[in-house]
C-alpha cells in the first residue's frame, strides 16, 4: 500500500511540475513577443516621460459631475 501512494505523490508532483512549466513558458511568450505589429516592422523604443502638464489648464476639459 505505501508504494502505491508514493506511486501517486510522484504522478501529481510530475503532473505539477508540468504544469508550472507551461506557465512559465506561457508568461516568457507573453513577456518578449512583440505586442503589436507596425507596417514596417517593429516600432523603436522610446522613453516615456512621466510628469504632469505644466499648466493646469491643458488637460481634459470634460467637467465632472458629482
Amino acid at each position: 500500500m505505501a508504494g502505491e501512494a508514493g506511486s501517486g505523490a510522484l504522478r501529481e508532483l510530475i503532473l505539477v511540475v508540468a504544469v508550472a512549466l507551461t506557465g512559465l513558458l506561457l508568461a516568457m511568450v507573453a513577456a518578449f513577443a512583440p505586442w503589436h505589429a507596425t507596417p514596417v516592422g517593429n516600432a523603436p523604443a522610446g522613453l516615456v516621460e512621466l510628469h504632469s502638464p505644466a499648466d493646469p489648464g491643458s488637460g481634459p476639459t470634460v467637467a465632472h459631475v458629482g
